[in-house]
C-alpha cells in the first residue's frame, strides 16, 4: 500500500518553474530511450513519485474499467446525455469514483477537480452498475463500501472551494472523448489524471486504452482502423516535471496468460520547424475554415508528401483534447489548435494532464495570445480556465510564428 502523504506542506524545488525552455531535440525517431522499471527515472529524481506510481496505477485500473463498460451487453443502454448535450457513461462514473474513493484513502488531505457529479447520475437509476463496475477493480473488498459512498466520492470532485492562494489538488478527466468512446472497441479515449502543487502542475498521467503502440510510424487513418486488438493497442503516457515524458504498455489491457513488456520509452516532440510542413490537430466539432490560419494555408488530409507552400496536413483524428495533446508530446503531431468561442466553456480537466506532457516532452502550450493557461482563473473551484482566443499545443519550434501569424489574421486577405 501506498502511504498516505499530505502535500499541503509542500512546495516545488527552488527555481523549478513549470513553463520553461528547452533544447530543440534531434530528429524524434532516433531520440526513443528505453528503460524498464515501474517509473521511467530514478525515484530520487522525482519530489512526486509516491504520488505518481499511485496516478500511474489507477489510470490503469481505470481504463481496465471503461474496457469492461464497452463489452457488457447493456453498454449501450448506460449511454446519456447530460444537459449541455454532451454524451456519458457508466464508464465515467465509475472512473471518477474509482479514483476518488482510492486517491481520498492514499492522500486524504488532497482534493479533486474532477468532471461528474452524482445528481444526475441518481435521476436515470444507474447507481447499481456503476457499483458494480468499481467494485471490480477498487482496492477495498466489495462489502466496505456502500451506494452513498460511491456516489461521495463521485460528488468529491466538486465539494472544494479553494480561494485565491495557490492550491494543491488533483484534476482528473474520467474519460477524455466520451463521443468516442460510445462509438465503440475501436475508438480512441483518454484517462486523464494529474497533479497540481501550489498552484504548478508536477506530474500527468494519461491512459488510452485503443491508441495503437506503434502510432509513430503510422498514419493516423491507420490507426483508427487497425485491426488488431491486441496485443498491439494500449498505452499510459506519464510525466513528472524534470523528469520528461514517457510511455509504456498498458498492463491491465491484458488477461493472465500476457505479460507486457514493462519498458518505458522517453517522448519528444518532432523536430518540425517549417508551419507548412507541420502536422496539424483540430477538435472533431471545429473546422479549419474557421480558425484563424486558414487565411494563410489551406488543409489537406493526404497522407503523402506532396503538400504545397500553401497547404497544411490536417489529422483526421477523433474525439477529445487529451488525444491530441498525446500525440504532440509523442511527436505524432506538431500542433493541436482550439478555438475558444464565446459561448464555450473551457474545462481544466481537458487540458491539464495533457500540458505537462508536451512541456515535459520539449512543446509548448499556450493561449492564442502567448500567455501561459492560468489553472488558478477559477478561483474558488478550479474546474475552468480562460484562454484567450483559444489553446494552441505545439512542438515548440514553430510556436511563437503561430501566435504571430493568429494576431496578424485579421488584417490578412485570404488567400
Amino acid at each position: 500500500m501506498i502511504p498516505a502523504m499530505d502535500l499541503h506542506l509542500l512546495r516545488p524545488p527552488p527555481g523549478v518553474r513549470f513553463f520553461r525552455r528547452y533544447p530543440s531535440p534531434a530528429p524524434f525517431r532516433s531520440r526513443f530511450v528505453t528503460v524498464s522499471s515501474i517509473l521511467p527515472f530514478a525515484k530520487e529524481k522525482a519530489k512526486y513519485h509516491i504520488e505518481l506510481e499511485a496516478a500511474v496505477e489507477l489510470v490503469e485500473r481505470a481504463c481496465s474499467l471503461c474496457i469492461d463498460v464497452q463489452r457488457s451487453p447493456l453498454s449501450d443502454g448506460r449511454i446519456l446525455e447530460k444537459n449541455d448535450q454532451t454524451p456519458v457513461t457508466v464508464a465515467d462514473f465509475g472512473v471518477q469514483a474509482l479514483v476518488s474513493l482510492e486517491l481520498g484513502k492514499l492522500f486524504p488531505s488532497i482534493p479533486l477537480v474532477a468532471e461528474e457529479d452524482s445528481g444526475f447520475l441518481q435521476s436515470q437509476n444507474l447507481v447499481d452498475p456503476v457499483v458494480s463496475a468499481v467494485s471490480n477493480k477498487t482496492s477495498f473488498h466489495e462489502e466496505s463500501f456502500s451506494h452513498a459512498d460511491v456516489l461521495e466520492a463521485i460528488d468529491r470532485g466538486d465539494r472544494t472551494e479553494f480561494g485565491t492562494k495557490p492550491a494543491t489538488y488533483w484534476i482528473l478527466d474520467p474519460i477524455d472523448g466520451t463521443r468516442g468512446f460510445v462509438k465503440g472497441s475501436k475508438a480512441i479515449y483518454v484517462v486523464g489524471l494529474s497533479l497540481v502543487v501550489e498552484g504548478e502542475i508536477m506530474l500527468g498521467v494519461m491512459g488510452c486504452p485503443n491508441w495503437v503502440v506503434d502510432t509513430f510510424h503510422r498514419s493516423i487513418t491507420d490507426v483508427q482502423g487497425y485491426k488488431n486488438s491486441s496485443p498491439g493497442l494500449g498505452i499510459i503516457m506519464v510525466a513528472h516535471v524534470g523528469c520528461g515524458t514517457w510511455t509504456k504498455r498498458l498492463r491491465h489491457m491484458f488477461d493472465s496468460s500476457f505479460r507486457p513488456s514493462s519498458d518505458w520509452t522517453r517522448c519528444f516532440v518532432d523536430g518540425c520547424s517549417l508551419v507548412h510542413k507541420a502536422n496539424f490537430c483540430i477538435p472533431d466539432s471545429q473546422a479549419w475554415e474557421s480558425l484563424p490560419l486558414s487565411v494563410f494555408y489551406d488543409a489537406t488530409t493526404n497522407d503523402n508528401d506532396d503538400i504545397g507552400d500553401k497547404e497544411i496536413r490536417l489529422l483526421p483524428f477523433c474525439c477529445g483534447s487529451l488525444c491530441k495533446y498525446l500525440m504532440v508530446a509523442s511527436g505524432g503531431a506538431s500542433v493541436f489548435i482550439l478555438e475558444v468561442k464565446p459561448e464555450r466553456v473551457t474545462k481544466a480537466w481537458d487540458h491539464a494532464a495533457g500540458m505537462i506532457c508536451v512541456h515535459e516532452a520539449g512543446g509548448k502550450v499556450t493561449d492564442w495570445k502567448g500567455s501561459e493557461l492560468d489553472l488558478a482563473a477559477d478561483q474558488f473551484k478550479r474546474r475552468i480556465i480562460c484562454p484567450a482566443g483559444g489553446v494552441l499545443v505545439t512542438n515548440g519550434k514553430i510556436h511563437q510564428q503561430i501566435v504571430e501569424m493568429i494576431s496578424s489574421s485579421s488584417t490578412v486577405v485570404r488567400h
